[in-house]
């Protein structure tokens, strides 16, 4: 199977999951990125199902009022009863590293009002230690030169993402040359950095689920089921 067809694989297999659960009322929390579109494509056919969506970033609402599904603002919505997404990496307490779309403080406060976060990836972005994939954090743009200084000292090779600015306005720095052993101390380090907005890390909050497109088929992964 091609990546593409792995892809399209967790997503129909997230439907299978999500759809039968939704009701008029229900609203899903959707991310960013080339698996979020294949889901978001799937769930389409589905959009009369259920009100609309909250989005994870601009060019996820566009993608989503394109297929005719209703786009709420976060702060009208009291809950999700899902949120789903990719991930850049994943290892097996279904702790992430996302941001290569630079969605990542978006991303992480949808999926911190979600109840059921469900992270859909390829076979490639599965790892023993997350840190291969750059860890992207979001920076202020005032501190780009303060937080880089505080990553260096950290262990962290942060390099300035040149040209992109995140829907919120702020800067990325991509942060290269670690090997993640602790995700979530390292997650509460980052947080701790005057001037981060938040971190690629997905590891105080990880997934509750992930659907891990393979060869062979789609591996489901649950948090439950590592304690």
């Amino acid at each position: 199977m091609t990546q593409d067809q792995l892809k399209q694989a967790v997503a129909q297999a997230a439907i299978d999951i999500v759809v039968p659960r939704l009701d008029k009322q229900a609203i899903i929390g959707v991310g960013t990125g080339s698996t979020a579109n294949f889901f978001i494509d799937l769930l389409a056919e589905h959009k009369y199902d259920f009100a609309g969506a909250v989005a994870s970033s601009e060019a996820t609402a566009e993608r989503l009022r394109g297929h005719g599904i209703e786009v709420f603002d976060l702060n009208s919505v009291p809950e999700l009863e899902f949120y789903v997404d990719g991930a850049d990496e994943c290892n097996k307490h279904l702790e992430l590293i996302k941001g290569g779309g630079a969605a990542l403080t978006r991303e992480k406060i949808v999926a911190a009002v979600a109840k059921t976060f469900i992270c859909i990836a390829d076979e490639s972005k599965k790892v023993d230690f997350l840190g291969e994939f750059p860890l992207p954090v979001e920076v202020i743009p005032m501190a780009r030169s303060y937080v880089a200084r505080e990553i260096v000292g950290l262990g962290g090779d942060p390099v300035y993402r040149t040209g992109v600015l995140t829907d919120n306005g702020n800067v990325i720095l991509d942060v290269h040359n670690m090997q993640i052993t602790d995700p979530r101390g390292l997650e509460e380090k980052l947080n701790a950095i005057v001037g981060v907005v938040c971190s690629g890390l997905f590891a105080a909050r990880p997934a509750d689920v992930l659907l891990l497109g393979t060869k062979t088929g789609v591996s489901t992964i649950k948090k439950t089921e590592l304690s």
